[in-house]
């Protein structure tokens, strides 16, 4: 894989897919229809799932290629991959809240190593260098030119005072049962994979996720965590995070900085 083609294409798209999204979030109307399993969708998603898909099917025609919004690409096997959700966080756009974002990522060998997430309404990128290592844009995002980056990193963190992130929309009983086990110095929520990015920044120490995702929705995020030190477990053995499964459903999860000592569900 040419790693730094890859880079500026997920980059480019992510911010054409950006576009489009925002053009629809300032609309007074815009409709929202059910999908099969009662998740929302929108003329959104749809739209930038269609500027993503036929941008990388153009440029890596060779690479399977998984996107949420195309059910069809669901059936395929493999370890390595280009995986797409154009829009996570719909229920965040929908309500007008501000955290979703556009996620396109590569799994090789089951590993997510090279990611993009973008928030285009908080104005937030987040991705994998050609090398590997994660950085957050600050510049004025241009679409075929890099702006002003920093190199992310983990947390060293303190086990007695955790910063802890947890999802807005999906809290429950189990998950604020399972954050009881750590010492916790303050609590965050934030939505969609902006989460991932928080504890890849620093701002963050530790995300459980003790409910249903899939394979798009936490790919992008994985990666940019991956590359700024941080990692991805199974809820259950504490094993990392795999990708390529069957239907491409996660099992519950926890995101870290490695210095947490992480404890038994």
């Amino acid at each position: 894989m040419d790693y730094e083609k890859l880079v500026a294409e997920m980059r480019r798209l992510a911010l054409e897919a950006g576009d489009k999204i925002m053009e629809i979030y300032g609309q007074d109307n815009f409709e929202v229809k059910s999908k099969s399993d009662d998740s929302p969708v929108t003329a959104a998603d749809e739209a930038a799932d269609a500027i993503i898909s036929e941008g990388l099917r153009a440029a890596f025609p060779d690479v399977m290629l998984v996107t949420e919004e195309q059910a069809a690409t669901h059936t395929a096997k493999g370890d390595t991959f280009l995986i797409v959700d154009p829009l996570d966080g719909t229920k965040e756009f929908v309500h007008r809240r501000g955290d979703f974002t556009v996620n396109i990522a590569l799994v090789e060998g089951g590993v997510p190593t090279r990611g993009v997430v973008y928030a285009p309404a908080k104005s937030r990128m987040f991705f994998t260098q050609a090398d590997g290592q994660s950085v957050e844009e600050t510049g004025a995002f241009a679409k075929g030119q890099v702006g002003e980056t920093k190199a992310i990193s983990v947390s060293n963190p303190d086990n007695t005072a955790l910063m802890v992130v947890a999802s807005k929309s999906h809290r429950d009983q189990a998950t604020d049962d399972y954050i009881g086990k750590y010492g916790v110095r303050d609590m965050t929520s934030a939505g969609s994979s902006l989460k991932f990015c928080l504890i890849a920044t620093g701002e963050a120490d530790l995300y459980p996720r003790l409910g249903r995702t899939m394979e798009w929705d936490t790919a992008a995020g994985h990666a940019v965590l991956n590359g700024a030190g941080g990692a991805v477990v199974r809820f259950d053995d504490l094993t990392p995070l795999a990708y390529g499964k069957e239907d491409f459903a996660n099992p519950f999860f926890i995101a870290h900085a490695p210095g947490v000592e992480l404890k038994a569900g």
